[in-house]
């Protein structure tokens, strides 16, 4: 029986579907880790985490069952034993699993019992249940592998302690949320309390569709010591040691790592979600409408940090609306980014169309249609060059407008991605202090600041109509947007959120209105990076037809 073991925790990135290259990625990292006795790689890495209803294809099944098989084999040339996420078909059913192996044979299959359906997770819809799990020996360890969410509920990691588990290792597929680090340390330190067992969590790192993941893995002995941290958002290979004393057994390695505080973290996620987004559908670089406002200077600014001033495009497309101060804004934005900038007057066509619709119109008083007009025209302008030379169209609303709908439909709510879809307008200028005054150590952008001070001083607005202002419209934002985190993030009633925030009832339920009505508009909204607990897609599935309203006049 051994009284020591290394245990090597690969904190990796995946892209989904990629058999053979996650296959690849994963024998690369067991090359490094040749000291070690067990290497660990985090949930369905061998598919890519979340894998949705590629479950349900019947080819992907059996294309997954050949790669892990051939992993597997792999295994034979004397190298460490191989933990590593997949999926399982036992008796016609579908399993979320673990599955080691070593010299070139399978030694355990575990598979995950609690399927998250919750949020931005829906496992039961293509994953069976497994049961209560067995505890795996090892070198005459009894080692538990839970399966992310199964540490997040009791039953497991109690039933693996009464098994006579020594110690718990958690693979884990989590995606970034605020201040989700805290949350998982506090969950997995009372796991340890209950089970008096120690318990390495690891979880991956990278950008899938609207989710970032943050890595962030650490070690927890079981006296409730924090003994590793690893980093936030980088790859990461730690061989970790473990000893055997007459007190059980215990991580004797030792790591500190400072994760990214708030705002840096929101800016973080914003770069690994864009950043792998971009780059895996094989787009050469992205383009936006660069209107001198905080939000597109914002979504540059991730945007150059997360891919190259190179392969960033900012166009400036003024209207008879436009201040020449938003003009300066955006070429001084570019200027201090170091991307492209081009300024294509949209004038001309909304003269056209104005020539176009003067019959219809006529009679009309200029309004709504003619504002939305020019957005549209915009993104024709936008769509135009990104059909001709490729770039994907960066979408760059934020929250706020996102929930009570104030953008335009097949105008700047249009595009290929969005960076501050679950950043509300507060949010923004928190994000965008922080840049100007930081840069975060993998950005690809400058130092020093990105956008002029004006940009983030200056009062919000659209510019679509004569000294328009977004307060004209809204609440102001500080507001507006603690309305919105209770109406949307904690799904409070009117009242609720009216005696909370100071606001009047009346406030509150023209945004509760605007909210609900503005659902078909996010129906068809692109995807982007989510940050909160609630962001709008993965998490909040409203009817878009629904009469129901928490306060009635």
């Amino acid at each position: 029986m051994t009284g020591r073991l290394t245990i090597a925790l690969a904190q990796m990135n995946q892209r989904v579907g990629d058999l053979s290259g996650n296959a690849a990625a994963i024998l690369e990292v067991r090359g490094r880790a040749g000291g070690a006795d067990l290497l660990l790689v985090p949930e369905l890495q061998l598919t890519g985490y979340p894998p949705e209803d590629l479950v349900l294809k019947p080819g992907f099944l059996r294309h997954t069952a050949e790669a892990a098989a051939q992993l597997v084999a792999a295994t034979a040339d004397g190298g460490p034993a191989l933990a590593f996420g997949s999926i399982v078909v036992q008796d016609g059913k579908t399993y979320n699993a673990m599955i080691v192996a070593e010299g070139g044979r399978e030694l355990f299959v575990t598979l995950k019992r609690e399927l998250p359906n919750y949020g931005t997770f829906d496992e039961k819809r293509v994953f069976a249940s497994g049961p209560l799990p067995e505890v795996f020996e090892f070198r005459g360890v009894r080692i538990g592998l839970p399966i992310c969410e199964d540490i997040w509920l009791e039953d497991v990691c109690e039933h693996l302690a009464e098994q006579g588990a020594e110690l718990l290792l958690v693979a884990n597929g989590s995606p970034y949320e605020l201040d989700k680090d805290d949350l998982r340390q506090t969950l997995v330190k009372s796991r340890v309390a209950a089970a008096g067992l120690p318990m390495a969590y690891l979880n991956r790192v990278g950008g899938q569709d609207e989710l970032a993941f943050d890595g962030s893995s650490f070690v927890v002995n079981a006296g409730g010591e924090l003994v590793v941290q690893m980093p936030d958002w980088d790859e990461a290979l730690l061989l970790t040691e473990w000893r055997r004393s007459a007190g059980g057994w215990s991580c004797v390695t030792r790591q500190d790592y400072q994760l990214d505080p708030y705002p840096e973290d929101v800016y973080h996620a914003m770069m690994v979600a864009l950043r792998d987004y971009v780059t895996r559908n094989g787009f050469p670089g992205v383009i936006l409408g660069l209107s001198g406002g905080i939000d597109s200077a914002l979504s540059a600014a991730v945007a150059v940090d997360a891919l190259g001033a190179d392969k960033v495009w900012g166009v400036m497309m003024p209207s008879a609306y436009t201040g020449s101060a938003s003009v300066e804004d955006a070429k001084e934005c570019a200027r201090l980014l170091g991307c492209r900038h081009d300024v294509i007057s949209i004038v001309p066509a909304v003269d056209a169309l104005g020539q176009m619709l003067g019959g219809a119109f006529a009679g009309t008083e200029p309004g709504l249609a003619e504002e939305n007009i020019q957005a549209r025209l915009r993104m024709v302008v936008l769509m135009g060059l990104s059909n001709k030379f490729g770039h994907m169209l960066l979408t760059t609303g934020n929250k706020s407008e996102l929930s009570v709908g104030y953008s335009t439909l097949y105008g700047d709510l249009a595009g290929g991605y969005s960076v501050l879809k679950d950043a509300y307008k507060t949010t923004v200028f928190a994000l965008s202090r922080w840049r100007n005054a930081q840069r975060p150590a993998d950005a690809l952008g400058p130092a020093g600041a990105v956008m002029p001070e004006r940009v983030i001083d200056k009062p919000p607005s659209a510019e679509l109509r004569p000294d328009q202002k977004d307060e004209d419209s809204l609440p102001p934002y500080e507001l507006l947007d603690a309305i919105l985190a209770g109406l949307v993030d904690e799904e409070k009633g009117v009242a609720e959120v009216a005696a909370e925030t100071g606001a009047d009832v009346a406030v509150v339920a023209e945004m509760e209105k605007l909210v609900l009505r503005a659902e078909y508009k996010r129906r068809q909204a692109p995807p982007g990076v989510k940050i909160g607990g609630r962001n709008f897609g993965r998490d909040r599935r409203y009817p878009i037809t629904n009469a129901f309203r928490t306060h009635r006049s």
